[in-house]
């Protein structure tokens, strides 16, 4: 590792052999922060490609095994949603793209191997959006959001549909027609993602993104989202898709170029610094220096530096200044998101509801 953290679940993923010599309280503390990290199944995927669960301690054996199961229970189950909403969308008419981790799972990507999911998100034209949503209410599905602010600040500001949930499976699906919000400084143009996207072997009316589209919008979601819990697992996530898809011809020159086209050369240049940096990701060195026009000036490059460092360490590792660095974060994407007037606005609601839901 060129810089960062020696913390107990990046050392396991880079060097699981060495686990075999873990004390059970070093065992404790790693099966503690890869769970809270949703990294337990890779961790134990990482021993069970070595042939060393059966040398690990019996507790802590329990747990990994435990992971493990879970994550390929919850693999089969996405394959069987995805497979529901396919049939559901069969008569719409449009793509149905599939994207994060529902995508790797049915491109067969390394990448979803032990990965935990918590919904499944689809791409769909803008222009096909009242098609589609009501398409899916007719099989079952139905909004979350029921106040008329969430339905408005989904609708009008957002890059998506107010969040689905099955009324009988209670499987959770979010409907994009965008990977960024409307109101989002940063504007990736859906038609250009939409128009390279590629079928799935065997599912003729499924697609994922191209390879490269795939990176960026990981990317995308890592530095531009206000959810950061899952932050060292999504900077894992592009670490795995980065040398997996970078074998592929052309891969490499066709991700700087096609961040400039859709408006994304920062975020790039952010996942491939913190990749490299903290898990030694195999980027060219001239991939990096192209990646350079999306660098941010010196002083916000050094605020980033500190905000992401410590936020993409694992909870029980980080300084006592990570909770500071998510909430800066959190700041950070809203701001990204929306203009000053409408955050303001929002983070104003956000906040009586916080207080109304706790003087209830």
């Amino acid at each position: 590792m060129t810089s960062g953290p020696a913390d107990p679940v990046l050392f396991a993923l880079r060097d699981p052999a060495r686990l075999v010599s873990f004390s059970l309280p070093q065992w404790e503390t790693l099966v503690r922060q890869a769970r809270r990290t949703n990294l337990l199944a890779r961790v134990a995927l990482a021993l069970d490609d070595l042939g060393l669960v059966p040398r690990v301690p019996a507790a802590p054996r329990t747990h990994l095994e435990a992971a493990r199961t879970l994550a390929k229970a919850q693999a089969d189950a996405v394959r069987r949603e995805v497979a529901f909403i396919d049939r559901a969308l069969a008569s719409v008419g449009v793509p149905v793209v599939l994207l994060k981790g529902a995508a790797y799972l049915v491109a067969g990507l390394s990448t979803a191997r032990g990965r935990m999911f918590s919904d499944i998100d689809i791409l769909v034209p803008q222009a096909a959006l009242s098609k589609v949503e009501a398409t899916l209410m007719l099989h079952g599905w139905q909004t979350s959001k029921t106040t008329a602010y969430d339905q408005r600040y989904y609708r009008r500001w957002m890059h998506e549909l107010p969040p689905l949930r099955h009324i009988s499976r209670q499987t959770w699906l979010d409907v994009h027609h965008a990977i960024l919000p409307i109101t989002a400084r940063l504007k990736p143009d859906s038609a250009k993602l939409l128009a390279a996207s590629r079928p799935v072997t065997g599912e003729p009316r499924l697609r994922v993104l191209e390879p490269v589209d795939m990176v960026l919008h990981s990317a995308a979601h890592l530095f531009c989202n206000e959810d950061v819990g899952n932050s060292l697992r999504d900077l894992l996530d592009l670490d795995s898709l980065l040398r997996e898809l970078g074998s592929n011809e052309g891969f490499w020159s066709r991700l700087t170029m096609r961040a400039g086209e859709l408006d994304l050369t920062r975020p790039l240049y952010y996942a491939l610094r913190y990749a490299v940096r903290l898990l030694d990701t195999p980027v060219p060195a001239r991939v990096v220096g192209a990646a350079e026009i999306g660098r941010p000036p010196s002083l916000l490059r050094g605020v980033m530096d500190t905000l992401f460092l410590r936020t993409l360490q694992p909870h029980g590792v980080a300084d006592g200044l990570a909770s500071l660095a998510r909430g800066s974060l959190y700041v950070r994407a809203h701001w990204l998101r929306m203009p000053p007037l409408l955050l303001a606005q929002h983070l104003a609601v956000k906040a009586l509801r916080r207080e109304g839901e706790k003087a209830g």
